[in-house]
């Protein structure tokens, strides 16, 4: 029964259900990414360097005879993995430098300035004597 009583004692932390909606939340939000740096940055970049696609470079290590299909080490995928990470890194980047801009604004504007403890103190002081 300790076990379960412990198991229930760390499953419903904070801490577990705050990072098991972060994952979830994380997983939705790669979706918006991967379709942002697929289907708004690659199509312009694409036409920048020529159509270039990586994929498809791959060296033969052994070729198709009969049945057998042909042995390739497809080194464009993993060209094409790393420039895929690099960009949607650097959006990343950009999103989160252009969130963190909007929060140091956000901190710089004045606030309205609360009056010192004693002042504060004073006052209850002030109404309690009032109030006799």
């Amino acid at each position: 029964m300790k076990i379960i009583q412990e198991f229930k004692e760390f499953a419903v932390k904070g801490n577990v259900v705050d990072m098991s909606v972060g994952i979830i939340i994380g997983a939705a939000f790669g979706k918006i990414v991967s379709s942002f740096v697929s289907d708004v940055i690659m199509p312009p970049l694409g036409m920048v360097v020529g159509g270039m696609d990586f994929t498809k470079l791959a060296v033969t290590l052994k070729a198709a005879a009969g049945d057998a299909t042909a042995v390739t080490l497809n080194y464009g995928k993993f060209i094409q993995s790393v420039v895929d990470f690099t960009i949607v890194a650097f959006a990343i980047f950009m999103g989160v430098k252009a969130i963190n801009a909007l929060k140091r604004k956000e901190a710089e504007a004045p606030k309205a300035a609360e009056p010192p403890a004693q002042e504060i103190l004073l006052a209850e002081i002030r109404d309690l004597l009032k109030n006799r």
